[in-house]
């Protein structure tokens, strides 16, 4: 990769285009023998409100911060702005950043965000001196409205939380990307299998963040590893542009005497 090629999310330039979640692997040996073998920069780790004020949890967040990664924590798990608020600001007290993945969820089934809910509490966020990360859908009208809240990086789903069905909406996604070409954009969540995940970085995209893609695989530092591969080279593919596809044959193989295209 060229080691120009980097990532930017609020003046914090980073090598890898990978993020990984912290939640559900078999042990912690193992979650920190994945986050390694990814490469990742940064991880994210859920604050539940109770756990917070109690500092239950301690050392897991030790065994978190000895990774080396930076820390995203997210507001997994909660249903209201009011919520999502108050546990960014739990969070910012105990890991001692103004990062925030924020995530208001507005369904059971597909844990879909409730986008009226997050764009509230993002502006409420922004105001507060959060740096925020909002866990969207791929909708255009919402994706405006949370970088008019002030939001500098969005990360629009794949698919629902957990499925692994890879991208639903290629059309959306596509479009998104058209719009805000200017914006960093994660997708987060659906993703199942590297090749999901090459496949969204080919679009353009610039990170992908996943957890249980990787936590729940039967070898999770094999698959943290062939995520980080992957990304890799999807975004490699994308900077090396890749040829428009045809409806119609073409010959590949060279017109004798012109072995290459330029040359007479």
């Amino acid at each position: 990769m060229n080691a120009a090629d980097t990532l930017t999310f609020y003046d914090v330039a980073l090598r890898s285009r990978l993020l990984l979640g912290t939640a559900r692997y078999p042990s912690p040996a193992i979650l920190t023998e994945a986050i390694r073998a990814s490469g990742c920069e940064i991880v994210t780790v859920s604050l539940r409100r109770e756990a917070g004020g109690s500092r239950a949890g301690e050392s897991f967040w030790t065994l978190v911060r000895d990774l080396g990664a930076r820390v995203l924590p997210n507001t997994a798990g909660c249903r209201t702005a009011k919520e999502a608020i108050a546990t960014a600001q739990m969070a910012r007290e105990v890991f001692e950043t103004d990062w925030i993945k924020l995530e208001v969820i507005g369904e059971e089934d597909t844990l879909q965000p409730d986008v009226f809910g997050l764009v509230e509490a993002a502006k409420a966020l922004v105001g507060d001196g959060f740096k925020v990360f909002p866990y969207t859908t791929d909708d255009l009208v919402v994706a405006e409205k949370l970088l008019d809240a002030g939001c500098k990086v969005l990360m629009p789903w794949a698919a629902p939380i957990g499925s692994g069905r890879g991208v639903n909406n290629t059309f959306a996604l596509r479009a998104l990307r058209a719009h805000f070409p200017g914006t960093p954009l994660v997708v987060d969540a659906g993703l199942g299998a590297p090749s999901h995940a090459a496949t969204v970085m080919e679009m353009g995209y610039d990170a992908v963040l996943l957890n249980t893609a990787v936590s729940r695989a039967g070898d999770p530092v094999a698959m943290a590893r062939a995520f980080g591969l992957a990304v890799e080279a999807g975004r490699l593919a994308f900077l090396a542009k890749p040829m428009t596809p045809r409806d119609m044959a073409e010959p590949s193989t060279p017109v004798i005497g012109r072995p290459f295209k330029d040359m007479l």
